[in-house]
């Protein structure tokens, strides 16, 4: 009697205490594989890319923006577009995908770099106004392409920390409380105003963030496999608590790349159970060389992770 009296209490304050498992939790390796597709509209399809069956294994539509898409595009306040190759990855590509791979789930990004040609700005009017436009069309999109996460990838920002913390928290929020999204991860890199922007939302919603896709691409070409564990872990702090993935631009133009080092720094990462997953930009440039490093990212991360 007293004892599962004991139990019920515990229980109890386990329910009490806000749990924050990201936060909390220790480090562990992850078998998390994740790939942008469709920016570049070079025909890529979700079925010319290798997925082995021993990984998770994220596709991530790049990208959605809310901008509209005239010749020489305007935002629009939180009513986002489909600006990914659609025609190639469409809704029936994305269920067909899932049905004949059960460890593939996809994603769609938000924003990216560019649009048309002209940078891709974070615009919103107001919080409210916006977040009420990108709820409704961001449901509609991930249920019309049957997708399960977002990632969110705005780089250029005309407005501050706070609006777009609040903007970007309650629309994760909301989609995950609405059961629309099952996990939402952000795309930071090192850039002052970018880190800005990305950690003062990580400071406030962070516990509902399920990845940090972080940029390590984005650093210069030829960085070295020590100077990579060094940003790795200044990341990691960054992103307290965070499941921060390491990345490569497979086109080799920054970064640690894979034939220069990239897989020993992640051998490295995983004998200190800190590789958290690997994730590639983008499946439309690794297109031209057959994929192989995606291949060799999953082979190391399915063996015992």
């Amino acid at each position: 009697m007293v004892l599962s009296k004991l139990f019920i209490t515990v229980l109890v304050l386990q329910a009490l205490i806000p749990f924050h498992s990201s936060i909390q939790a220790a480090p562990t390796n992850s078998n998390l594989f994740r790939e942008y597709i469709g920016a570049e509209f070079n025909k890529v399809k979700f079925t010319d890319v290798p997925i082995n069956p021993n990984v998770d294994f994220h596709f991530i539509l790049s990208f959605a923006i809310d901008y509209d898409s005239s010749s020489s595009p305007s935002p629009t306040n939180g009513k986002f577009n489909v600006f990914w190759d659609s025609e190639n990855l469409s809704p029936s590509d994305v269920s067909s995908i899932k049905n004949q791979n059960s460890n593939v789930k996809v994603a769609l990004s938000l924003g990216g770099d560019s649009v048309q040609g002209g940078y891709a700005y974070f615009s919103p009017s107001s919080v409210n106004s916006w977040v009420s436009n990108a709820v409704s069309t961001l449901t509609d999109i991930i249920q019309q392409y049957n997708l399960d996460g977002i990632d969110i990838d705005y780089e250029h920002f005309q407005t501050d920390p706070d609006t777009f913390t609040e903007c970007i928290g309650q629309l994760i929020s909301t989609l995950k409380r609405n059961g629309v999204i099952s996990f939402a991860s952000i795309a930071p890199f090192d850039d002052d105003q970018v880190q800005g922007h990305y950690q003062a939302l990580w400071k406030k919603y962070g516990h509902l963030i399920d990845y940090v896709n972080f940029q390590f691409y984005a650093y210069d070409q030829g960085t070295t496999v020590s100077q990579f564990m060094s940003y790795f872990n200044t990341q990691s702090t960054n992103y307290n608590g965070g499941k921060v993935l390491v990345s490569f631009i497979s086109d080799g133009s920054g970064g640690l790349a894979p034939d220069d080092g990239f897989f020993t720094a992640c051998n490295r990462l995983k004998s200190q159970k800190q590789l958290h997953g690997i994730f590639v930009w983008s499946a439309d440039d690794s297109k031209a060389n057959g994929f192989r490093y995606e291949k060799q990212s999953q082979a190391l991360l399915a063996i015992h992770h």
